[in-house]
């Protein structure tokens, strides 16, 4: 089953995104791939820093999939 949590892209970093979820806070973020959040959500690189997601986690607790929030 998989659970859904609220994201949010602090920062990018060259080809990587800096998303916090109430799991992984500002001190330790979980990078992600720029190109992956530009797939999933559709969102522009240029409008990612600071968007609001919503990050789909699985049963393990890894990242499955990001949307629009």
């Amino acid at each position: 089953m998989s659970e859904r949590l609220s994201a949010h892209v602090l920062l990018l970093i060259g080809d990587q995104a800096e998303v916090t979820t109430p799991h992984r806070d500002h001190t330790d973020p979980e990078r992600v791939p720029v190109e992956r959040l530009i797939r999933e959500t559709g969102i522009p690189r240029d409008e990612l820093a600071g968007a609001e997601l919503v990050a789909i986690v699985d049963a393990d607790g890894r990242l499955e999939r990001f949307e629009r929030a």
